[in-house]
């Protein structure tokens, strides 16, 4: 593909990512409007035990996994089934059963009935712990801060999907290739990041470091594949460009 092509779906991809943000970040928005529209705390007993919804989000955001980051092969599958187990978890703390905040209430002596919405939040709830931000302010930051982790993961993964999807067999240099050469895989780290920040649990702490890992394994072995492809061609486009940090120059 070249830069002139690359420049023609500018908009298109734009258009799609938007999509993509709108569709899966509007979800997380819905749902936590209690917060951001200045409401009050929803309780324990009514925040936890929601299983629809539990279902509904690790559904979609699996769904987002298996057809972004395009799993291919018994490796890449094996990386989309540590992503799969991921979500799961993630969700299913995060709506259903707050493993983690059992744990925690009972190693700080507390009820866990005193772990609301904004409380769950536990990055917020460790800066008002502490005494460096009031509840309110801190659940704010945590949210802000992942929310722009997500939705640029969300964007950075749509865009990359795109011009490969576009590019069918060719190799693919330009657009957000020209930064990076495993754009897909960053938007899904920068994903996960985002969901750390925004609701952490032992499990999904625990997790996180295997999963990167699994996936700068499998962009290795689709670099050899690469290469046996494309030759000194894609030997030559190693050199110049990164495979997960954009060069400063």
């Amino acid at each position: 593909m070249t830069n002139t092509d690359a420049k023609k779906l500018t908009w298109p991809n734009m258009l799609l990512a938007l999509v993509v943000v709108l569709a899966l970040g509007g979800l997380v928005m819905t749902l936590l409007s209690p917060v951001m529209g200045h409401q009050e705390n929803i309780s324990f007993n009514h925040w936890y035990g929601n299983w629809p919804v539990m279902a509904g989000a690790a559904a979609l955001f699996i769904a987002f996994l298996l057809g972004f980051v395009r799993p291919r092969g018994a490796p890449a599958w094996r990386s989309a089934g540590m992503g799969t187990a991921f979500f799961i978890a993630l969700f299913t703390e995060m709506f259903g059963i707050p493993l983690t905040i059992y744990f925690l209430s009972s190693y700080i002596d507390v009820s866990p009935g005193l772990f609301g919405h904004q409380q769950s939040h536990l990055w917020a709830f460790l800066l008002n712990w502490t005494g460096l931000l009031p509840m309110q302010w801190a659940v704010y930051v945590v949210m802000a801060l992942s929310m722009i982790l997500i939705t640029t993961g969300l964007v950075v993964v749509t865009l990359g999907w795109r011009q490969i999807y576009l590019a069918r067999s060719d190799l693919v240099t330009s657009g957000i290739y020209r930064y990076v050469r495993h754009p897909q895989y960053i938007g899904f780290f920068l994903v996960i990041l985002g969901f750390l920040i925004q609701w952490p649990t032992l499990i999904t702490l625990a997790m996180a470091p295997i999963l990167f890992w699994m996936y700068r394994r499998l962009a290795r072995r689709e670099e050899l594949v690469m290469i046996e492809q494309f030759g000194d061609t894609y030997r030559d486009y190693m050199a110049r460009v990164n495979g997960f940090i954009p060069r400063l120059r």
